[in-house]
């Protein structure tokens, strides 16, 4: 009867899956809790994040490379937080409620930027 200790292919995958996850995180510059600095309200950038999540994976996008979550302390407070991509970050902007003016006008500055440039 042989036991197997490790198995070097799985120590090789998930080696590689680190790495991965490491160098998206690197490369995700936002915190979804900056938008508590546009106005919007814990619970308006939660939706906003499920929803930017959504649209990544209807769109066949990798979640991993865009959201991360992790743990951060606001005003003295520990928080949920997601580490976010520059494009994870716009679209959760472009999911936050239209009666944030912050939200609106990202909005419009999107819309006009793509009509100017099709």
């Amino acid at each position: 009867m042989d036991i197997v200790i490790f198995q070097e292919e799985n120590i090789l995958e998930e080696s590689l899956s680190s790495f991965q996850d490491l160098l998206f995180s690197s490369q995700m510059k936002y915190l979804s809790s900056d938008l508590l600095n546009e106005g919007l309200s814990p619970l308006e950038i939660r939706r906003a994040v499920k929803k930017a999540m959504t649209i990544c994976q209807t769109s066949k996008i990798k979640l991993r490379q865009h959201f991360l979550p992790v743990y951060t302390q606001v005003n003295g407070i520990l928080m949920n937080d997601c580490k976010l991509s520059q494009l994870g970050y716009g679209l959760v902007l472009l999911n936050a409620d239209v009666n944030n003016p912050n939200a609106a006008q990202w909005q419009i500055k999107v819309m006009k930027y793509y009509l100017e440039n099709i």
